[in-house]
């Protein structure tokens, strides 16, 4: 059962009973405030059965006093009739009684003759018309039909309110659980090995700090992930480059040697003489060569200890770059550095390293005439040291493998340089990131711890 449903039925089990226990107390109280229209119900039939009883008196009188002689008596004959007459004349009735005057102040008795119609007249006490419609018009108030009008109203009020309140409890609750509910699900994604698993927020109350924690937490076991993964694959390839090296090296130093020894023993002609010089020049730079892959394989297996101390980030960069102008003249550098930028607490020599790297990339990248620009600004809880070029920049291919230990085709370059540096940072406790490049060539940035 969902979280929503059941804030429904915990709505519905609260407000029942008090619902109930009102609509009673409501009943009795408009039946208690319906008592004296009861009353006046009760007496306008009392008044209605003793005006009629009063008229059937009256008409029995004058009817006693008619025929007694004790009244004159007014004659029509047939032929000279009224109207009101001669509709009880063509009737066909013996006698008839009615209200006339005004608002029926008179009670008429006709009778049939054989000389024709008499008529006679009698004054009534009141006027029997007002007296009929003051009683008709206070039973019609409080018929039966105002006490079921009363009850059935006020149920539907209470209903429509009961159940919109209802609805209300249904939308609070689901804006409430459907948060929850994404957040249990990217929990479960999470859980099963999703590290991109993220919820959207666009709330700022506890469940929308709780999915904040969550979002974060996700980027934060994602990195780590990564971290552990590239940690592990340079694991993987430190024990491959300390095999390499112990293969490697064990022929090297017999080939250097032989090919020494053939150039000093060697008494034949110019022309044999030259060729072997020749000869042993190419294999001793092949063994240069593999003795510089096997210094960067080296390099790349071992651990230094790391000794991480407060660092004038500042003034590191700008020694590394007045250090690298020499060697590169032909590259324009730049130095940006925020005023509020911290210390950063790293190895000194492990961050020469990495901005040596870096920069010798960019030079190299740019070419003549190129420009390099570096900054240094706070970016949360790090400092970011960020290196950009004015270069071709990054292919999406080489952006794949950026920090994998790859072979390089550069004359003097291993493949490793951008993977020890990025070794580097991590035993800083840190990290190397590409970016965008403000110069429109290759970026990156370094993220140092600071000092606490």
């Amino acid at each position: 059962m969902s979280l929503r449903t059941r804030l429904a039925l915990v709505f519905v089990a609260a407000t029942l009973l008090p619902l109930g226990a009102t609509l009673w107390l409501t009943s009795v109280l408009i039946d208690a405030s319906l008592r004296p229209a009861d009353q006046l119900s009760t007496l306008s039939h009392s008044l209605e059965n003793t005006g009629r009883e009063y008229y059937r008196l009256a008409c029995e009188r004058l009817k006693s006093d008619a025929i007694g002689g004790h009244l004159h008596a007014r004659q029509y004959a047939p032929a000279a009739l009224p109207p009101q007459i001669e509709e009880f004349w063509e009737s066909g009735e013996s006698e008839r009684f009615a209200r006339t005057g005004d608002g029926g102040s008179q009670l008429l008795y006709l009778r049939r003759t054989p000389a024709g119609v008499s008529e006679w007249t009698m004054p009534l006490a009141m006027r029997m018309q007002d007296l009929s419609d003051q009683y008709r018009n206070a039973r019609t108030a409080v018929s039966g039909d105002l006490r079921h009008g009363v009850f059935a109203a006020f149920g539907v009020l209470a209903g429509v309110i009961w159940l919109s309140a209802l609805g209300l409890v249904w939308f609070v609750a689901t804006r409430f659980s459907r948060p929850i509910v994404n957040l249990t699900g990217a929990l479960k994604s999470l859980a099963a090995g999703n590290f991109r698993a993220r919820v959207p927020n666009d709330r700022t109350d506890e469940i929308g700090q709780a999915t904040d924690a969550f979002n974060r937490t996700a980027q934060e076991l994602e990195q780590s992930r990564d971290r552990l993964v590239y940690l592990t694959q340079l694991a993987s390839w430190q024990v491959l480059a300390r095999k390499t090296a112990h293969e490697v090296k064990n022929s090297l130093t017999p080939i250097r040697l032989t090919v020494e020894e053939m150039v000093a023993r060697c008494d034949d002609p110019d022309n044999r003489r030259a060729f072997l010089e020749q000869a042993a020049s190419i294999v001793v730079d092949e063994i240069e060569s593999l003795e510089r892959r096997i210094r960067a394989f080296s390099e790349f297996s071992s651990e230094p200890p790391v000794c991480p101390e407060p660092l004038d980030v500042h003034s590191m960069v700008e020694e590394r770059i007045s250090f690298l102008k020499a060697a590169h003249p032909e590259v324009a550098y730049a130095v940006e550095i925020a005023e509020n930028a911290p210390d950063a607490l790293a190895d000194p020599d492990l961050v020469r390293s990495i901005l040596v790297n870096l920069l010798e990339n960019a030079a190299e990248a740019a070419g003549e005439g190129g420009r390099i620009l570096a900054k240094v600004h706070p970016l949360e809880d790090r400092v970011a040291i960020e290196v950009h070029d004015s270069g071709p920049g990054l292919s999406d291919l080489a952006r794949k493998s950026l920090f994998q230990p790859t072979i390089s085709f550069k004359k003097r370059g291993m493949g490793l340089g951008l993977s020890i540096a990025r070794k580097s940072a991590l035993l800083s406790g840190g990290d190397i990131l590409p970016i965008s490049s403000d110069l429109g060539g290759a970026g990156f940035r370094v993220l140092l711890p600071i000092v606490r």
